[in-house]
């Protein structure tokens, strides 16, 4: 497949997961460098994870990249190579990576680290999620399943199913993402700097255009946002088929809603700051930089899943609906890189932040000590 053919040209992607289309993925052009990231056995796969720029910018260590994704080692490849792609391609551009944010601020009010208690409960938390996947029958499959299955077409009945799920769900994550993001807004205090709000509203104004899930079958177990088609959501056939749940895709589709969001004009950017921040104390594990981005967009998806399952309410447990926002982070193989948390330790930073999130999953409601009203 030349990505040409299908206007990935100007390196404006945002992809998550895996890297079985290395060669394909060569023939981009224009502002596009690739950055290579861990690779398997040839028994398994040739790469497991591919990055891509996310921007097609001009090269400047302020630009950031792409998106959700395959978390796993990196292949260090030389700065020659790296140069030597950039020359050919004519490019200017870079692979992933994102400005520091260590210097973010957030609300004192929030906690700074986990009691022991806080861990235990968020350990516990994981095992329900974890469990509740593999007896679901709506359960998520794993990123890792997800990368070793063969290709799926597009018109494949699976397929099919999932892309009708995510185009059906589509208008209701819109306004999902715009009413987690102001609420994260709200609790991180950053709707006290008139210029976060203004950037917000144009946050929401991006995510309220966009109109359609498009499945491609070369996309595998990925999805991805090209910025000059902001309106469309890319989704991997792979994928689709395995998050079969209303609340799975719900997370999925939020975190894309996310990166689009964000634009080509960082307007979340302090929001990103101040998640990571959180999350890095919280857990200490570092999550700057674009995994504080991943991590956000990650934790609107969780939100905005939590609140779907609220507005439709059924028979099933309480604690299977929610776990099934990231089901698909209960992998075996659990790496990450310097872009990604590992998939558990992804579960693991979600619930540090969202205790109330970690006590449903463990109670099936939250304790009456903790209930409050909002």
């Amino acid at each position: 497949m030349d990505l040409r053919e299908h206007g990935h040209t100007d390196g404006e992607v945002r992809i998550r997961g895996s890297a079985a289309h290395l060669a394909e993925c060569l023939w981009l052009s224009g502002r596009t460098i690739i950055d290579f990231r861990g690779y398997a056995s040839l028994g398994r796969h040739s790469l497991k994870s591919l990055s891509l720029l996310r921007k097609g910018k001009a090269l400047s260590p302020g630009r950031r990249p792409s998106r959700r994704c395959a978390r796993f080692p990196h292949l260090r490849v030389s700065t020659a190579l790296l140069l030597g792609f950039s020359l050919l391609a004519g490019s200017s551009g870079f692979a992933q990576g994102r400005r520091s944010a260590r210097k973010g601020s957030h609300s004192s009010a929030l906690p700074e680290s986990l009691s022991r208690d806080a861990r235990n409960l968020v350990e516990s938390a994981i095992d329900v999620i974890c469990t509740e996947r593999k007896k679901d029958p709506k359960g998520s499959h794993p990123i890792d399943e997800m990368q070793a299955r063969p290709s799926l077409p597009v018109y494949s009945v699976e397929a099919v199913a999932g892309a009708q799920r995510a185009q059906r769900l589509l208008p209701v994550a819109r306004d999902l993402v715009a009413a987690s993001i102001e609420k994260l807004a709200t609790e991180y205090k950053l709707q006290q700097r008139k210029s976060f709000n203004l950037n917000m509203q144009r946050a929401i104004g991006r995510v309220q255009i966009v109109r359609r899930v498009k499945p491609d079958m070369a996309s595998r177990d990925n999805a991805s946002v090209f910025l000059r088609r902001p309106r469309t959501i890319t989704f991997g056939t792979i994928f689709l088929a395995g998050l079969p749940s209303d609340e799975a895709m719900i997370s999925v589709l939020a975190h894309e809603l996310v990166h689009i969001a964000d634009g080509d004009g960082d307007s979340l950017r302090s929001l990103f700051r101040a998640v990571g921040n959180r999350a890095s104390g919280l857990t200490r594990i570092r999550i700057h930089e674009q995994r504080a981005e991943e991590l956000t967009c990650d934790l609107v998806g969780t939100m905005a899943a939590r609140s779907f399952v609220s507005q439709t309410p059924d028979y099933s447990p309480l604690s299977r609906r929610i776990s099934r926002a990231v089901q698909h982070n209960c992998v075996e193989d659990d790496e990450g890189d310097e872009d990604h948390l590992s998939p558990r330790n992804t579960i693991r930073a979600l619930l540090a932040l969202s205790p109330s999130f970690a006590q449903e999953l463990v109670y099936g409601q939250l304790p009456s000590r903790s209930r409050r009203s909002n």
